[in-house]
C-alpha cells in the first residue's frame, strides 16, 4: 500500500486504482476509446472494449489480455439496444458485475448546415447522443440494483463552442453534457456517478490529414495554447480519475482537457 504526502495530510493513492473493477468502454477499440481501454487495464481494471468491428475488438482485447488483465470479445452497436443488453449479460456472465461504463462511441460528418440531410442528422444523434442515453439506461440499470457504478460519457469542444459546419455533432455533444448532468442528479443517491470528459483536439488516424495538412488544422492548432494537439494517452489521466474511488464525491461534471482552448482568447 503506498502513501501520498500532501500538505501534512496523507492519502492512499489505492483510491486512484481500478484493480478488482471491471470496465465496458463502447467504441473502445480505435482512437480515444482504444487508448481508454488499454489505460484502464494498466491501472488495474478488467476491461471489456467493445464496437462493432470485429478485427479491431479482438486487437484490442490481445492488448487488454497482454496487460494481464481478462476481457470477453463481444460487438455491440449502440444504436441497437438488443446489442447493449446482449453485451451486459455475457459482462455478468463472466464477471458478475460491471463497475465502469464509459461511452466512446461516435461520428462526425463536416458539411454546411442549410444543406446537411435529416437522415444524416438523425443518424449522428442516434450515435452520439442516443446512444450514450442507451448505454447509460442498460449498463446504469444493473448498477443501480448493486448501488455503485461509475459512468464516464465524451463530450468534446464543441458541447461549448461551435466549430464551422459540424451542427449535428455539436448539438449531439452539447446533449451528452446535459444528459450527464440530468442523470448524475438522478442516480447519485444510489451510488452512481455520472461525469463527462471533454477533449480538446486530438490526433488520431481518421483526423490526422485534416490536422497536418489544411487551414482548419492550422487553426486549430493556433487556437490551443500549448502549441500542440493532444496525445490520446492524455485523457488517461482524467478517465482513471473519474472511474476511480477518488472520484466518489464527483458527479454532473465535464472535465476539459483541451491544451487551454476553451481558456483562450488571443494567443498571438
Amino acid at each position: 500500500m503506498r502513501f501520498l504526502h500532501l500538505h501534512g495530510e496523507i492519502m492512499n493513492t489505492q483510491l486512484l486504482s481500478l484493480e478488482g473493477k471491471v470496465a465496458v468502454i463502447t467504441g473502445g477499440t480505435s482512437g480515444i476509446g482504444r487508448a481508454l481501454s488499454l489505460g484502464l487495464a494498466d491501472a488495474g481494471a478488467d476491461v471489456i472494449a467493445t464496437a462493432r468491428r470485429q478485427h479491431e475488438m479482438e486487437e484490442t482485447a490481445a492488448l487488454v489480455e497482454a496487460r494481464g488483465r481478462q476481457t470477453i470479445r463481444a460487438t455491440s452497436d449502440v444504436c441497437d439496444r438488443a446489442s447493449l443488453e446482449k453485451l451486459l449479460a455475457a459482462a455478468l456472465g463472466r464477471f458478475g458485475k460491471v463497475d465502469i461504463l464509459i461511452n466512446c462511441a461516435g461520428r462526425i460528418k463536416r458539411s454546411p448546415t442549410l444543406t446537411f440531410p435529416e437522415e444524416e442528422w438523425t443518424s449522428i444523434l442516434d450515435t452520439n447522443l442516443t446512444g450514450t442515453l442507451r448505454a447509460c439506461q442498460v449498463f446504469g440499470k444493473h448498477m443501480l440494483e448493486r448501488g455503485y457504478g461509475r459512468i464516464v460519457n465524451i463530450a468534446s469542444l464543441n458541447s461549448f463552442v461551435a466549430l464551422s459546419e459540424v451542427a449535428a455533432y455539436a448539438a449531439s455533444k452539447a446533449g451528452v453534457a446535459s444528459l450527464t448532468r440530468s442523470l448524475a442528479v438522478e442516480w447519485s443517491k444510489k451510488g452512481v456517478t455520472v461525469n463527462a470528459i471533454a477533449p480538446g483536439v486530438f490526433r488520431t488516424d481518421l483526423n490526422a490529414q485534416l490536422l497536418d495538412s489544411t487551414p482548419r488544422g492550422q487553426e486549430l492548432l493556433m487556437r490551443t495554447p500549448m502549441g500542440r494537439f493532444g496525445k490520446t494517452e492524455e485523457l488517461i489521466g482524467a478517465a482513471v480519475y473519474l472511474a476511480s474511488d477518488s472520484a466518489s464525491f464527483v458527479t454532473g461534471q465535464t472535465i476539459v482537457v483541451d491544451g487551454g482552448f476553451l481558456a483562450s482568447g488571443v494567443n498571438q
